[in-house]
């Protein structure tokens, strides 16, 4: 069962992502439309001109372009582009408690304030003994070899948030950081640390002091509704191994 699914998708050929928010798609009916990135990043190893996508159409008059670009397959694998969708996927397998690797969660709440560094929590929900669980969401897209890394550039703000979380931590709550492995076509996840020494560095010193690393393995897939067009479903399947790669 998915946890989320969208329906009503169309599927194109993407031609070209330009100006990081914009992707041009000849649409199965040959029309070649103007679709919204959500991803402002690289999108290293996530597209190639030419691959199929799918897309969201939003019928709305303040909206210059009617559509959102989703997913790519790559490869026969889909890579999910839209980056707002792992903050949704984990806040409602944690509704559920269907969250791998935090089971028994409750009271979940989304978007909290915290730290002592002006940071905001994605989850905070608490466990079967009481205790505060801040969950940390990163959305994890680049990969190398079969590795999902994280980040795919340097980022001061996510190092920012690990030592926020080993401070929750040194007061007695838990804290987890969830790498969200939005594709289908890996084995192992690491630090992108040919990328961010620092924050890999982090990453391993959040995990010796007691923050929880949870690699999210990810199903994403696809199948074609009566109507012609388009379904696509997140499910969480359960995590991947850790793996530090050799630099």
């Amino acid at each position: 069962m998915a946890v989320i699914e969208k329906k009503d998708l169309h599927m194109g050929r993407l031609l070209n992502r330009y100006k990081r928010f914009l992707a041009d798609v000849e649409l199965e009916d040959g029309s070649i439309i103007t679709a919204h990135c959500t991803n402002t990043g690289s999108m290293k190893s996530c597209w190639e001109s030419g691959d199929f996508v799918l897309l969201e159409h939003h019928e709305s008059a303040t909206r210059k372009l009617k559509y959102t670009w989703l997913a790519c397959q790559r490869n026969g694998h889909w890579v999910g582009v839209e980056t707002g969708m792992p903050n949704r996927v984990v806040a409602a397998a944690a509704l559920l408690d269907h969250l791998p690797g935090l089971p028994g969660l409750k009271s979940v709440v989304t978007e909290q304030k915290y730290g002592h560094e002006n940071s905001r929590i994605d989850v905070l929900a608490s466990d079967q003994q009481g205790r505060r669980v801040f969950i940390e969401i990163k959305n994890t897209t680049l990969k190398m070899d079969d590795h999902a890394l994280f980040p795919d550039a340097i980022t001061e703000r996510g190092t920012k948030h690990l030592r926020e979380l080993q401070s929750v931590v040194k007061e007695g709550h838990r804290a987890a950081i969830v790498f969200f492995i939005h594709r289908t076509d890996v084995q192992a996840f690491d630090a992108g640390r040919e990328i961010d020494l620092v924050y890999g560095e982090e990453l391993d010193r959040a995990a010796n002091n007691g923050v929880e690393v949870l690699p999210l393995r990810v199903d994403l897939s696809a199948q074609k509704q009566d109507n012609g067009l388009w379904c696509f479903r997140w499910n969480l399947v359960g995590l991947f191994p850790w793996i530090r790669r050799d630099l």
